[in-house]
Parts: C-alpha cells; sequence; structure tokens
C-alpha cells in the first residue's frame, strides 16, 4: 500500500533476415526440417504454391514431386516424349485426370495410355475425357498395369463396349464407375457389356449414352452394388430397375433417375431395397402416385427424396401425402414442378419430424398459408428454399417466430416478395442467414429515385419529358414484358436452371 511500481518499455529488436540467406545458413530451421515434414507442407499447398516452392531448391523439388498424389493434365502434341520424365518425378500420383482438345486430334493413344499404367504404380483414380485414340488395347493395359485402380471416369471416348470388357476383364478391384457419352458403343452389334473381374463394383453412373443398354449385365451383375445413377440415357430401364432390386440381400442405398424411360413398374421395383436411403425421381414422366406411394410404404429408411414432377401433373395429392405418412425418417426434400396442396404440406411437416432441409420450386400452389404452415409445424428444419413460388410478405413474415431451428433462408423470383420483408426478418433473426431477391421492378424503382434525386442535386433541375403519357405506357408495358419472360422462363427450365438444392444448402 502507498507503493507504486513504474513499468520501462523495453524495445526488443529482431534482426532482418534475407530468406535466401536463411535457407543457405547451416543452422537454419527449413534445412532441418525432415523430408516428411516438408512433404506435409506441401500438400496442404495450393497448385501455385506448389509450382512456386518447387523452384526454391533442388531438395525442394525433388520432395514436391514424390509428395504430389494429384495430378491434371492437358494433353498437348509432345506430350508423349515428355511422359517417362514426367511420371519419374512424379511418381506417388493417385489421381490422374488427363484431358484432350476436342477440336484438335487426340494425342494420348494406347501407348501413351499404357506408358501411364506403367509408370503410376499407386494410381487409383484416372479421369479421360475426350480421349478419342484410345482403343481396348490401352483400356486392358490400363486394367493390367494398374492394379490398384478403384475408381474410372471417362466422357467423350470412343473405344466403346470392347474397351469397357477390356478395362472390367483385368481390373479386379474396381469400385467405381463414371461414364458419360461413350460414342463407342454405337458400334457395339449388340455386344454387352459384363461385370468381367469387377466383383467389387459399388458405384455406377451413366449419362447421356445412346445404347445405355450395355451396361445392363455389368449392373444386374454387380453383387456390391451401393449406387445407380442413370441420367439422360436412352432405352426402358424397367427391366434392369426389376432384376437389380429382385436380387437377395440387395445393398443398394442410392437411385438417381434424370429423365430416363422408367415407369410405375420399376419405381415400384425399387420398393424391395429395404436399405434404399436416397430417391432422386427427376422428370420421369410415367411415374405417378402409384410408383411413389409403393416406394414410401415399404423403403422406411429413406433420408433424401427428390421429386421433379416436370410440370406433368402425374403425381398428385396421394403420392405428396404419402410422403409425410411414411417418412419418418426424412432429412431432406425437394419438390420441384409439383402442387402441394394445405393438406399435404401439413401431412409433411407433421409426419416428417427430422428433416432438416426443404425447397419447393416452380409450383402454383403454394403460398403464404402453405408457407405459414411449414413456419409454425417443421421445428427441425434448418435450410428452406422458395423458388419461382406464389408467395408475399406475409408468408415470409411468419419466419419470424417460426422454425426457430432455421439457419438458413433463401427465396428466389417470387415476385410478390418486397424487401420490408426481408428488412424485418433481418432484424428478429439476426443470425438467420437470408438470401431473398426482391422484385425486379421495386429494385428498378428504387434505383431510378436514386438517379433522379442526384441529377436534381447536381444539376438543380429536371429535364422535362415530353409525352409523360406515352413513356408511362412504354414503361409498364416493358416492366410486364420483363416479368411475363422471367416467368416464362422459370417454367421451362425448372429447377436446373440454376445450382442444385444440394448446392444451395
Amino acid at each position: 500500500m502507498g507503493q507504486c511500481s513504474s513499468f520501462h518499455a523495453v524495445q526488443i529488436q529482431t534482426p532482418t533476415l534475407n530468406l535466401k540467406d536463411f535457407l543457405n545458413s547451416g543452422d537454419g530451421l527449413i534445412s532441418e526440417l525432415p523430408d516428411e515434414c516438408l512433404a506435409l507442407i506441401f500438400q496442404s499447398l495450393g497448385s501455385g504454391d506448389r509450382k512456386a516452392c518447387s523452384l526454391v531448391c533442388r531438395r525442394w523439388f525433388v520432395i514436391e514431386g514424390q509428395s504430389r498424389e494429384k495430378l491434371n493434365i492437358k494433353s498437348q502434341s509432345s506430350y508423349l516424349s515428355v511422359i517417362p520424365t514426367l511420371f519419374s518425378r512424379f511418381d506417388s500420383i493417385t489421381k490422374l485426370t488427363v484431358r484432350c482438345n476436342r477440336t484438335m486430334e487426340s494425342t494420348l493413344d494406347d501407348y501413351a495410355l499404357c506408358l501411364i499404367a506403367r509408370k503410376c504404380h499407386k494410381l487409383i483414380w484416372i479421369h479421360l475425357r475426350g480421349c478419342r485414340n484410345v482403343t481396348e488395347i490401352g483400356m486392358a493395359a490400363l486394367g493390367v498395369y494398374a492394379k490398384g485402380l478403384k475408381k474410372f471416369v471417362c466422357g467423350s471416348c470412343t473405344f466403346g463396349v470392347n474397351g469397357m470388357n477390356a478395362l472390367l476383364n483385368n481390373c479386379s478391384s474396381l469400385e467405381e464407375l463414371f461414364v458419360k457419352s461413350l460414342d463407342g458403343l454405337k458400334k457395339s452389334g449388340g455386344e454387352m457389356i459384363g461385370p468381367g473381374v469387377a466383383s467389387s463394383l459399388k458405384f455406377i453412373q451413366l449419362k447421356g449414352l445412346d445404347y445405355g443398354q450395355c451396361f445392363m449385365p455389368l449392373i444386374v451383375g454387380s453383387k456390391k452394388l451401393r449406387s445407380l445413377k442413370l441420367l439422360q440415357c436412352s432405352g426402358d430401364w424397367d427391366n434392369v430397375l426389376k432384376m437389380v432390386a429382385s436380387r437377395e440381400n440387395s445393398c443398394l442405398f442410392e437411385v438417381y433417375l434424370d429423365n430416363v424411360l422408367v415407369s410405375d413398374v420399376g419405381i415400384s421395383a425399387l420398393s424391395n431395397c429395404l436399405e434404399l436411403e436416397i430417391l432422386h425421381i427427376i422428370k420421369i414422366v410415367d411415374c405417378t402416385n402409384v410408383g411413389i406411394v409403393s416406394v414410401l410404404e415399404k423403403c422406411r429408411l429413406l433420408r433424401k427424396l427428390r421429386i421433379d414432377g416436370w410440370s406433368t401433373d402425374q403425381i398428385g395429392e396421394q403420392g405428396l401425402a404419402s410422403i409425410g405418412k411414411h417418412g419418418a425418417k426424412l432429412q431432406e426434400l425437394v419438390l420441384n414442378g409439383v402442387n402441394p396442396s394445405l393438406i399435404s404440406i401439413e401431412a409433411i411437416a407433421l409426419g416428417c419430424k427430422k428433416l432438416e432441409r426443404l425447397s419447393v420450386c416452380h409450383t402454383e400452389t403454394v403460398a403464404d398459408a402453405e408457407l405459414s404452415c411449414i413456419a409454425a409445424k417443421c421445428a427441425a428444419l434448418k435450410k428452406l428454399q422458395i423458388r419461382s413460388c406464389p408467395i408475399s410478405d406475409e408468408g415470409i413474415e411468419a419466419f419470424v417466430q417460426g422454425c426457430p431451428n432455421l439457419e438458413k433462408l433463401i427465396v428466389k423470383r417470387c415476385p410478390a416478395v418486397t424487401s420490408e420483408a426481408e428488412a424485418l426478418l433481418r432484424l428478429n433473426r439476426r443470425s438467420l442467414v437470408i438470401d431473398i431477391n426482391v422484385c425486379e421492378l421495386e429494385a428498378e424503382a428504387g434505383d431510378a429515385s436514386v438517379r433522379d434525386a442526384g441529377r436534381q442535386e447536381d444539376e438543380g433541375e429536371v429535364l422535362p419529358i415530353v409525352n409523360q403519357e406515352v413513356a408511362g405506357t412504354a414503361n409498364s408495358e416493358a416492366s410486364s414484358s420483363k416479368k411475363g419472360r422471367a416467368w416464362a422462363s422459370n417454367r421451362k427450365f425448372g429447377l436446373f436452371g440454376v445450382k442444385c438444392f444440394g448446392g444451395c444448402l
């Protein structure tokens, strides 16, 4: 007591050290780091930073090459001559992507692919895009030398049925297969693609195939198949789904059907897959309430469901109400192009107690009453997306108190929603992430008023309009035309005019 302590500021000066001197000095910490530690550091950097680090010294150059696991190559004319040197440096590559220019002749041929497979001993993932000079010889070499290959992706290639069979007959470790726009299938002559020795295949995705039925023996013969995705493939797929679902101890947990020819027969067959958790039904014209109800009644483990009715009105009240009746474990629901009523919305809100992500897009029946029902009864909801629906500020204001666990709200292309509702919601729900696009007409009017006010302040007067009546008529016609085109565009493109719902969530 009565004593006071005095503190004297001590200024510490740190010597400046040049980076080059630091690296070359014997006591530099960087030079003492083991190669394993440097490799971990390089793996956490981006591609540009890794390239810069490889130019620091020879040691870093070697370590950076040995620690690189992923490589993306754009095939050039002189690509073949540098393959030995390139993969001697990058000898630990596990993921490889080779892209060839579609407008130029492909430079990756069978010999180059064979050389890559022999050099990359640790290869487990390869993506070939636009490699039109690869035939069944190169595919066979890939299967023989890449013993640990688990994932194969190809797009815009021409090796056809023989090339696929050559890979499947030699690659026993393959688990994932993604095929897109395989032009060589046109010359199949009725030949089929069999499972070969790839008995561990778990994921199959086919997209944009004109003769996708060639893969039927592969799909049916894959006993461990977990995920099946068919996107924009021609042919009738009902028999394939029936044969896959009729297997004993089927472990299929994900089915993705996008714009393929499937009827209620194929959809109903999926009800035998008792482990089914994810189901996407997108633009399936022949799918009705019968198929939806059949799947929901038996597949009680369903967690994610997406229904894109494509404005065909084939899926109605009965199918949508069954979601709430049988979807007790449903966590994510996407309804696009269907017209649920207040009764079906209430059934979903009451029956799906675990629903966390909901998207309702391009519907004419979900208005303020339905949105208020969601706000009042979907207590577990965390993320909600409303797009191109006839809602107004009244429906948005219901979330001031509703959905207490809501984390993100997305409202797009709903002309009746104004900035006043958005401001009220931001004021009362500060932790809520809000993404609302207000009406374009309101935004344009606000911008015009600001510009007019600024012009009055700067110039002191406003130039008179020659004909007020003609100008007003032209503006109203332009705004109505823009609004009409916007609604027409929404109806035409549907949910796929924007990012997929999963990306928004």
